[in-house]
């Protein structure tokens, strides 16, 4: 069982890793040629992504995985629920294109259209893409799915070097096209609009499995009925997660909106490492969750996953902490972003609650109460929208890192004492919060109180992994002594 857990963790995680890894390695070669406000448009367009993502496959990739539980032809729930997502990616990218004008000044950037329009057809490329990489999970063809992943990841990488990189030194222009430096952060926009359109190509052999004939009207409508409070939760996530980026450029001044917008964008992609495991985690554990539902001792196993998921994740966490001063100079190499550092440690520990949180969340889809999911997360926009809005006229993105990590926090909380209330699961409550809040507060004395110091950060990191090994193993040894 832990064996297979193992095997698509492992697998989809690879794929995953290298989703986040190629950006993030990417992003040193974007911050190092371009300063915070030539960043600001690439910043500012993703962070909505997410909410346009959402919307386009409406909760459909879950709703998929728990109706393939049912008695119902593969042909038509695959059939109904891609078509679902096509269409609505399909309808998204007319209608934008036709209003683009319109969003480019409502988004404040008038003079950034041809930015606007390569990010709304990535969107609905990437949406029409999402369904086919669902089929592919559900299948178990793990190998194409990965391989898709990688090709896009890759792809989008060289186009981005090339780009910035190498096309600027021809000055005589390369094939007939001449690099235009206004253009600039553009060209990322164009390298990553190649790379979606590489996955569309790459994915034809599952659109052929769609067939218009096997959408099922009444099939379709069950399937909303349970996606769209996972929707609505998505939306909050997102919320949560990227729209404090709106949140500056709309609350401060002008000028001074893009720099902060641009510092905490490209700071806070530090959070990588942790984000990473959780979705490489999360991607093998859903199938899994659901698949193991009805066993017996079910409460058990997520009990120990959950457990073991938060030693990693802390670990992860306080890794970065007390490394942070290092790896900021090796990932970020311009020191006009090097002012954004010290909330870095905030947005870390946000991280951490979310990935518990998302752990959590397992018991709204398993009882089938998705609405909960929905409720939860628009507690935490509320928190997220009410701090950023109250406090980033005087505090700026000191106030969106706060106002991330309390909403995450808040979100744990309440998913816990609903999740014990309707599917009780027997977590390791006490353990966990010893050490995550021992984690905390290794790194708040690593990082504010030793100044990022690496070498007494490392001893504490070193101390704190060994105080984990150890009370595991002394635990583990208490309980075998007790059974016997």
């Amino acid at each position: 069982m832990f064996k297979k857990l193992f095997y698509q963790t492992a697998t989809y995680g690879f794929s995953t890793v290298l989703v986040k890894l190629f950006p993030f390695i990417i992003s040193p070669f974007i911050s190092q040629r371009f300063g915070p406000s030539a960043i600001a448009p690439f910043v500012d367009f993703y962070s909505v992504a997410g909410i346009i993502i959402v919307l386009l496959t409406h909760g459909m990739e879950t709703s998929f995985f728990r109706f393939a539980q049912k008695d119902i032809s593969s042909g038509k729930l695959m059939s109904t629920a891609s078509l679902s997502v096509i269409g609505a990616s399909l309808f998204f990218i007319i209608i934008s294109l036709f209003f683009r004008q319109s969003l480019a000044i409502a988004f404040k950037t008038p003079d950034q259209v041809s930015f606007l329009v390569i990010m709304l057809i990535i969107l609905g490329v990437d949406g029409i893409c999402a369904m086919p990489f669902v089929i592919l999970r559900k299948e178990g063809r793990s190998k194409k799915y990965t391989l898709v992943k990688t090709v896009n990841e890759v792809i989008n990488f060289l186009f981005v070097i090339f780009f910035i990189v190498l096309f600027p030194k021809f000055s005589n222009g390369l094939f007939g096209f001449q690099y235009d430096q206004k253009f600039g952060i553009g060209y990322v926009f164009i390298a990553n609009l190649i790379a979606s359109i590489f996955s569309l190509i790459l994915l034809f052999g599952e659109f052929k499995k769609i067939n218009i004939k096997d959408f099922d009207v009444n099939l379709w409508k069950e399937m909303l009925s349970y996606s769209w409070p996972i929707m609505l939760a998505g939306l909050s996530g997102v919320v949560n997660e990227t729209m404090d980026r709106q949140f500056l450029k709309y609350l401060l001044p002008n000028g001074e909106n893009v720099i902060q917008m641009a510092i905490y964008g490209t700071v806070c992609k530090l959070v990588t490492f942790i984000t990473l495991f959780r979705q490489a985690y999360l991607l093998g554990v859903e199938p899994f969750f659901f698949a193991h539902a009805k066993n017996e001792n079910s409460g058990q196993t997520y009990s120990k996953l959950m457990t073991w998921f938060i030693i990693v994740n802390c670990v992860i966490f306080l890794g970065l902490c007390v490394n942070l001063n290092w790896i900021s100079e090796q990932y970020i190499r311009n020191s006009s972003f090097y002012v954004g550092l010290p909330i870095v440690p905030i947005v870390l520990v946000a991280a951490v609650f979310l990935g518990i949180y998302l752990n959590l969340s397992i018991w709204y889809k398993l009882s089938d109460k998705t609405r909960f999911g929905a409720y939860i997360s628009i507690i935490g926009a509320i928190v997220t929208i009410s701090i950023n809005y109250f406090f980033i006229p005087s505090y700026g993105y000191w106030a969106s890192a706060w106002a991330t990590c309390a909403s995450y926090l808040i979100m744990m909380i309440v998913s816990y004492y609903l999740g014990q209330k309707y599917y009780p699961i027997p977590y390791e409550i006490k353990t966990c919060i010893i050490y995550v809040c021992s984690g905390i507060v290794v790194s708040y004395i690593s990082y504010y109180l030793l100044k990022g110091n690496i070498i007494y950060g490392n001893i504490l990191f070193l101390l704190y992994t060994l105080f984990i090994f150890f009370e595991r193993k002394l635990f583990i040894n208490i309980k075998n002594y007790i059974k016997r």
